[in-house]
């Protein structure tokens, strides 16, 4: 093993995170519950290694709850087995509604409860965020804790500070994602991924966006980023990248 490989492997499904090439993750952004099963039918035939549902999207097209729940269990019976990320994505960070109280935890806690998730994504910063993790452990399902910064990049150390803030409120996984403004910001951003993934035991995901940071996506797995975000059809964030040039691209450089 190499001091970039996981001490601490993620595994869903048969699918590991934190060991080999990096896991590629695709995201459904559909907005009503038909959409939603419809979208998952070629994400199902490109076979990713993890599926994405920004929850959020169906929020945001008017589903209540309940409507959520039922929408959530169809949608893991057409996925075929793919293991299931959900993530409720707040406006603060890039979604598609505030939701900064308790209803971000109402919402995961009758998810978990039904079951539907292999992992959820919880913000590091949302309010709930502790009592969230605490209600997906207690389920048996993985986090990963997250931040996105969709103004710039922040220095290396705090970028780092984050990740290892994630690490000490229990997260399984750590995940950042931040907008460079220049090529040395995506130096930085996988400067502190390899600092960090030499000092925590935790897998990490890490992404610069937009056109300038896809070299992070292509291949941030050399510094210790464990996934990649991929899309069939809509992406979810700027510079994601089409899933079987991803694939291709990092066949390339992992082949050893």
């Amino acid at each position: 093993m190499t001091d970039l490989d996981a001490r601490r492997p993620v595994t869903v499904r048969g699918v590991t995170l934190g060991t080999g090439t990096p896991a590629v993750i695709v995201p459904l952004t559909a907005r009503t519950p038909a959409e939603l099963v419809a979208q998952a039918a070629p994400v199902v035939a490109a076979r990713p290694d993890l599926v994405e549902w920004r929850v959020d999207h169906l929020l945001a097209g008017g589903s209540d709850l309940a409507a959520v729940v039922e929408a959530g269990r169809a949608l893991v019976a057409a996925l075929d087995g793919l293991p299931l990320l959900a993530t409720i994505r707040t406006g603060a960070e890039g979604g598609e509604l505030p939701m900064p109280g308790e209803e971000y935890l109402v919402v995961y806690r009758a998810l978990l409860e039904a079951g539907i998730a292999d992992l959820v994504d919880v913000e590091l910063r949302h309010a709930t965020a502790a009592r969230v993790i605490a209600a997906a452990h207690d389920a048996g399902v993985p986090v990963v804790a997250s931040n996105h910064d969709f103004d710039g990049t922040p220095d290396r150390e705090e970028i780092e500070r984050r990740l290892l803030a994630m690490a000490e409120q229990g997260a399984d996984v750590l995940k950042i994602a931040v907008m460079p403004r220049s090529p040395e910001d995506v130096l930085t951003l996988l400067s502190a991924t390899l600092a960090v993934r030499r000092r925590v035991d935790q897998p990490l995901i890490t992404m610069a966006m937009a056109g300038t940071g896809v070299v992070s996506r292509l291949a941030g797995g050399v510094f210790g980023s464990a996934a990649t975000f991929g899309t069939v059809g809509a992406a979810s964030a700027p510079g994601q990248v089409e899933v079987d040039a991803l694939r291709r691209t990092l066949a390339l450089v992992h082949q050893d």
